[in-house]
């Protein structure tokens, strides 16, 4: 049966049990919804609810065609060996030209979809589509596999530490596809096919569009899942932190030293164990006795302070049990609500601990009340939401219970309303200036002012060369800000001379990422639990030559920041990422779409990381249709070009595109 719904607005198709709904959802883009014996509406997901788009819907007994603006979608019953089934293709609206086709797994059984019951109306889903010859797909998410093309690969869609996962990609075939469902799953982008799973769910949803370029694909996927609010100014500065400065007068003299010695500085980090005990959500009086006077003396220096909040609750918190009693906290289906193991102060051994459930609106409440109450009121303006994938242990989500539904079903979900609880709270306090360190995302998390950092990752070139391409496809898919731990997380000795080229070259690539972070647990380093600190992180900490390139490299930022700041405003407008693959500004050039080692900074910065040890200069791709000019040289080059270029011992390659203003004061590095 094919009808048409919503005053003309929704087609409708319904062949044995299963129904499928087609509707526009934006600027030519359309939303498919597959259900059994009907359409369910409050299942979760990202998509907001759109303006009105014009379309059009034609029916004939057996298909059904709606066009939205430059995309129409096609549903045709089609004849198989076991009967009929649908079948939906994607096309240019102008020429015709095939986007995207669902595709029948096996002439018999199954089709593009499969429905394995599972009881109650959940069961494992399937979803099909052909797959296209020199097809390239980016986004996806933050990886580790170190690739920036991800066509050929298999991907868990479930969070992890360093791997967030959001299921929207970009096709070099001209569209972007949303997977709406936060299911615990994955998605194989294979040669003789593409399939995307949920491992258990209620219906298949998901969400497709086209347009002329890459930007603006980008721009219809923000306006789908929302844009990300203005960057602070005050965020666009370099941010200090290490594994833990262990009091308020250890922080504050890290503060001083620079202020001293006359070197930027805009936020400065309080990490974890500051509290009194996981989930009270309160500094430790024992260690920081003052925090308004903390707050007030950064003010004075110009600095910020950011405090870290876990989602996790210990049993000996103040807060458990009204959590628990409350249906607030993550449950299980089998066992008690603990989900990590933790090393909590005043307590010698590891304890389990729970997390508290950001998918309950109540739960949220609670969290933000208590944050206000003891971080918010005392002057805290930003915020640190670790581990909040969430990160449990072991990595059994199918074993989780939350408010939004089972674990299988919205695990992915978890980081997306975590940061919703606090971008609400804040906003409800009247202040519209939102900055989420978080260590995972979901699509959507952007507009709730997540700043995604690349997670725990290793201290080595390999891992510094895995981070370029992680941060473009996370910001292909959708999320604008994004910050790594300069010189990796797990290790690092400042007396390496070795290490010290590594931190100084992934320093200079950070200088020119939407976020400008220093972090690390450095050597020597001490078990896990509370007495925990780290060793020596700051810029001083590693010698005096390496100390002038660093130095130099806060000063190149500060130059910098004006020229950011203009980029994260179309970031916010138009949905476009600062930092970008270079296909995004110059999709007809077909070397664009094969560079992973080289990045825009908005379209007038061209960024070549140093991304092995003693190297004297490094090939570059420059994009055709412009000139670009070497901003420590000043030699002048064409487009369309591959160069050698020299590598200096201050900074990374960087060329501006046809002499733009980028740099304050003068043009050159």
């Amino acid at each position: 049966m094919i009808a048409v719904l919503d005053d003309g607005r929704a087609l409708e198709i319904t062949v044995r049990h299963e129904v499928l709904r087609i509707e526009p959802w934006g600027a030519d883009s359309l939303r498919v919804r597959v259900g059994r014996h009907a359409i369910i509406d409050d299942v979760p997901g990202a998509l907001l609810t759109p303006k009105p788009a014009p379309a059009s819907i034609d029916v004939t007994e057996r298909s059904g065609t709606i066009v939205n603006g430059a995309i129409t979608g096609i549903a045709e019953v089609v004849d198989t060996d076991t009967g009929i089934d649908t079948i939906v293709r994607f096309v240019r609206t102008d020429t015709g030209e095939e986007l995207l086709s669902e595709q029948r797994t096996h002439f018999w059984w199954p089709g593009a979809r499969v429905f394995m019951p599972a009881g109650n109306g959940y069961g494992r889903l399937e979803q099909r589509f052909a797959a296209y010859e020199g097809e390239r797909i980016f986004g996806l998410g933050q990886r580790t596999h170190g690739k920036l093309d991800q066509k050929g690969l298999v991907l868990d869609l479930v969070q992890r530490n360093a791997e967030v996962s959001v299921p929207f990609l970009l096709s070099s075939r001209g569209y972007g596809f949303l997977w709406n469902l936060p299911a615990v799953g994955r998605v194989e982008l294979a040669e003789n096919g593409t399939r995307w799973v949920a491992d258990n769910a209620r219906q298949i949803d998901y969400w497709i569009t086209t347009a002329d370029s890459p930007r603006r694909i980008l721009a219809h996927y923000a306006d789908a899942t929302g844009h990300a609010p203005m960057l602070p100014e005050w965020a666009s500065g370099f941010w200090q932190s290490k594994l833990r400065y262990r009091d308020q007068e250890e922080l504050l003299a890290v503060a001083r030293e620079h202020k001293s010695r006359g070197l930027p500085l805009s936020v400065i980090v309080a990490d974890f164990f500051h509290w009194t005990h996981l989930g009270d959500w309160r500094f430790d009086p024992a260690e920081w006795p003052d925090p308004e006077g903390l707050v007030r003396e950064l003010d004075e220096l110009g600095v910020k302070l950011m405090v870290s909040i876990w989602p996790t609750v210990s049993p000996l918190s103040e807060n458990y049990r009204e959590l628990h009693e409350g249906g607030m906290l993550v449950g299980t289906e089998h066992g008690v609500p603990a989900h990590a193991p933790w090393k909590d102060k005043g307590f010698e051994v590891e304890m389990p601990v729970a997390f508290y459930d950001s998918t309950n609106p109540r739960a949220r409440d609670f969290l933000w009340a208590t944050i206000k109450r003891n971080y918010y009121d005392k002057g805290i303006r930003a915020w640190w939401l670790d581990g909040c994938e969430p990160e449990i242990q072991p990595g059994h989500p199918h074993n989780l219970s939350f408010h939004a539904g089972t674990g299988a079903e919205v695990f992915n979900l978890y980081p997306q309303t975590h940061a919703q609880a606090l971008h609400d709270g804040i906003r409800g306090e009247g202040d519209d200036e939102v900055v989420l360190l978080t260590r995972s995302a979901w699509a959507g998390s952007q507009r709730y002012g997540a700043a995604v950092w690349s997670g725990d990752i290793a201290p080595t070139w390999a891992s510094l060369r895995t981070q370029v391409k992680a941060g473009l496809n996370l910001a292909i898919a959708g999320i604008p800000w994004w910050t790594t731990d300069i010189g990796g997380f797990h290790g690092g000795d400042p007396d390496s001379p070795e290490y010290r080229e590594l931190l100084v070259r992934w320093f200079q690539y950070g200088v020119f990422c939407p976020l400008f972070r220093l972090h690390g647990f450095r050597d020597p380093r001490s078990a896990f639990g509370p007495d925990m600190t780290g060793g020596p992180n700051e810029v001083w900490s590693y010698g005096e030559e390496a100390l002038a390139s660093l130095e130099y490299s806060l000063r190149l930022r500060e130059r910098l920041r004006p020229y950011l700041m203009e980029q994260m405003r179309v970031a916010h407008e138009e949905g476009v990422p600062p930092m970008r693959p270079l296909f995004v500004d110059t999709p007809e050039d077909p070397a664009a779409w094969e560079v992973d080692d080289q990045f825009l900074l908005g379209p007038d910065l061209l960024v070549a990381p140093v991304l092995a040890p003693g190297l004297a200069s490094r090939p570059v791709h420059l994009p055709p249709g412009a000139t670009w000019t070497d901003a420590v040289t000043g030699e002048v080059h064409p487009g369309g070009t591959r160069i050698e270029a020299a590598v200096h011992a201050q900074t990374i390659p960087v060329f501006v595109r046809d002499g733009a203003k980028v740099f304050t004061d003068v043009d050159m590095l």
